[in-house]
């Protein structure tokens, strides 16, 4: 064990990492036994530097003891100090591991010289930590390399590395575990608060549609949302006009706010977008459609007047910088959008998830189960995502033709294609129906009682259109009427019939 020589005798700033021999880890003894030496002597500087460190971060397994014993002391309200530790690890019976009384008397001689630079010892404590993590991870990374399992392929190694070093990034730690029922308490707490103070419906992201919101609460982190419908419906749409108004509604925080923009009532968020059907330029193109208030086929036919290509010029400078990243990757398994989710979150951060649609992803599993078990791979996948990431997930989702063969033709959680499988994961289950569309399609013969009849329901239900909740694990079960524009394919707040609260008029 160390003796007086090797605790610096002056203060000043945090010790460099000793010169390594070569394939030693990354430590520095002098750094740990500096700051545990400011806790014993001051026991507040453990709230000032403790919260990111942990026993493991310390290279010297003793050193991990004597900090784990001095937090549980402290935590406990109770003196953590020389006297305190030994009575401590005496009453264990494993005083003589951690070098003696005398080695703790040691780290509290010179401690009044190092509080001032405790904050600085502890950052590079847990620099060091993450170093040697790094290390392992890359002598895993190259032993997988050098020898793969069966049947595993480069990009599958990739896709787990950046998985380890997201954890890394994150936390200082490749695992999880087990934590405290108060600190869930305490964020549970957080978010009610939060929520009481806003003095809305909305707690967590809101959707921009009023009636949605106050169903849902607003979207709320480690949930998976499946929106489902029929082709024809609206889904994409409905997905899209969600994405739009909470990266919108960052935007226009950013804008008022600025750096304080979190004082905004609808602060908004980033959003990744991934459209596994369409391409980015059609998704645009619908964005601007809408925001410009211009048909999206007279935009592609360049059948616009030159009042109308102004407008669209000025939409699209307005939406230059707007939060919303689309990634078109057509097949993309469920690992790739996992890592690419990490790293955006890592780099640009993330408020919500959305992918259209799931039958479109693919299974990271080279053998095939059949499609039911490779669904149930991909959703459970995206469930831990949610939750790996606190972000609200929203995965569209098609339904089975049996929907079509009935005379009540709105969906139920049996018509959701592979339902076990997506309907356990959900957290929420919504259908998107429109009944408009059937009636269209149901015309009869012009001039008939039949036709008239016809005409006047039509005129009733058009540009109407109702979100079903399926499954709430939140809330109740609902049905939220909305107003449908087929110009821009957009959908809105039934009261507004011009659209989303977040659109061009604000």
């Amino acid at each position: 064990m160390a003796d007086d020589s090797d605790v610096p005798l002056r203060g000043g700033p945090p010790f460099a990492p000793a010169s390594l021999t070569p394939g030693a880890a990354p430590h520095n003894i002098e750094a740990e036994q500096a700051l545990l030496g400011a806790i014993l002597f001051e026991n507040e500087i453990l709230h000032r530097v403790g919260e990111h460190l942990k026993p493991h971060h310390f290279y010297d397994p003793v050193h991990g003891q004597i900090f784990q014993a001095a937090a549980q002391l402290i935590a406990s309200n109770k003196l953590a100090d020389g006297v305190t530790l030994k009575e401590h690890f005496a009453k264990q019976g494993s005083l003589a591991d951690i070098g003696g009384a005398s080695y703790l008397l040691q780290l509290l001689e010179r401690a009044a010289r190092l509080t001032a630079h405790a904050r600085e010892y502890a950052d590079l404590i847990y620099d060091l930590a993450l170093r040697r993590e790094l290390i392992l991870v890359g002598q895993e990374i190259a032993t997988l390399a050098q020898d793969p399992p069966l049947g595993a392929a480069a990009s599958d190694i990739i896709e787990e590395a950046e998985k380890t070093l997201f954890a890394i990034a994150e936390t200082g730690a490749s695992n999880g575990g087990f934590y405290a029922f108060s600190e869930a308490l305490a964020s549970s707490i957080e978010t009610a608060a939060a929520a009481y103070e806003r003095k809305s419906d909305v707690s967590g992201i809101s959707t921009g549609f009023t009636e949605l919101d106050r169903n849902l609460g607003g979207l709320h982190g480690s949930d998976l949302i499946i929106l489902a419908g029929r082709p024809s419906m609206g889904k994409t749409a409905l997905a899209l006009n969600i994405a739009f108004n909470i990266a919108y509604n960052r935007l226009k925080a950013l804008r008022d706010f600025g750096a304080d923009y979190a004082q905004s009532q609808k602060p908004g968020g980033v959003v990744a977008f991934y459209s596994l059907e369409m391409s980015g330029d059609q998704l645009a193109t619908r964005l601007l459609s809408d925001f410009a208030q211009i048909e999206s086929d007279r935009i592609r036919r360049g059948k616009i007047t030159k009042e109308e290509y102004e407008r669209l010029k000025d939409a699209a400078a307005e939406l230059q910088v707007l939060p919303l990243h689309i990634d078109e990757t057509g097949g993309i398994s469920i690992a790739q959008l996992q890592a690419r989710a990490r790293r955006l979150q890592r780099l640009q951060g993330l408020d919500c998830l959305v992918v259209d649609y799931l039958q479109l992803v693919t299974s990271s599993s080279r053998k095939s189960d059949g499609r039911v078990q490779e669904v149930s791979e991909i959703t459970q996948g995206l469930k831990a995502l949610a939750k790996e990431l606190k972000v609200p997930l929203i995965a569209l989702s098609q339904l089975s033709r049996q929907v079509e063969a009935r005379e009540d033709k709105r969906p139920q959680l049996s018509d959701l294609r592979e339902s076990g499988s997506i309907e356990q994961d959900a957290d929420i289950v919504m259908f998107v129906y429109r009944e408009e569309y059937y009636l269209r399609r149901a015309e009869p013969k012009e001039g008939t009682d039949e036709h008239f009849a016809w005409t006047r329901q039509l005129a009733e239900i058009q540009n109407h259109a109702e979100v079903i909740i399926g499954k709430n694990r939140h809330g109740p079960i609902e049905k939220v009427k909305l107003f449908f524009d087929s110009r821009y394919t957009r959908f809105g707040n039934l009261a507004d019939r011009r659209g989303p609260e977040t659109l061009a008029a604000d």
